[in-house]
């Protein structure tokens, strides 16, 4: 029994070439999704808004409602790893953690402060497709119910 070759692996991307996002094996695309989030977008704010100072673990945590310590902790070691947040742990007793923005990550403020400001100022109409939406698919299901009586 033969087996055909495997198909070879594409080549290796230059580390520092630029992205395509159109292109499945993009890390552009891994980036876009850690990016992409509320929690990312959230603690880029903060830290921004605090810079140059740096931020403990639980005030991020205060100025963030609804993030839990895992999902906190999650986004801070998956921007800390991208180079977009730097952290300093103090030996103490427990250990005191302090974050900042790095340069990189104060360059992803003005973006992300972009996609929050469309996202507060659109939010009605966004509601309102939401509901029309709704409604239309409530009047269609009562109309699939009527045609099968």
């Amino acid at each position: 029994m033969t087996s055909s070759p495997a198909a070879p692996d594409p080549a290796p991307r230059p580390v520092g070439a630029r992205g395509d996002l159109f292109d499945p094996l993009c890390p552009t695309r891994r980036l876009l999704d850690r990016i992409g989030t509320k929690w990312t977008s959230m603690v880029v704010k903060v830290l921004a808004e605090a810079d140059p100072a740096e931020v403990r673990f639980a005030e991020l945590r205060r100025r963030m409602p609804g993030v839990s310590q895992k999902m906190l902790s999650a986004t801070l070691q998956s921007l800390s790893r991208d180079g977009l947040v730097a952290r300093r742990v103090e030996p103490t007793v427990p250990p005191r953690v302090h974050y900042r923005l790095t340069p990189l990550g104060l360059s992803l403020d003005a973006p992300l402060a972009a996609v929050r400001a469309w996202a507060e100022q659109h939010m009605p109409e966004i509601d309102r497709a939401n509901q029309a939406a709704d409604d239309s698919a409530a009047n269609q299901n009562d109309a699939d119910r009527n045609d099968e009586q």
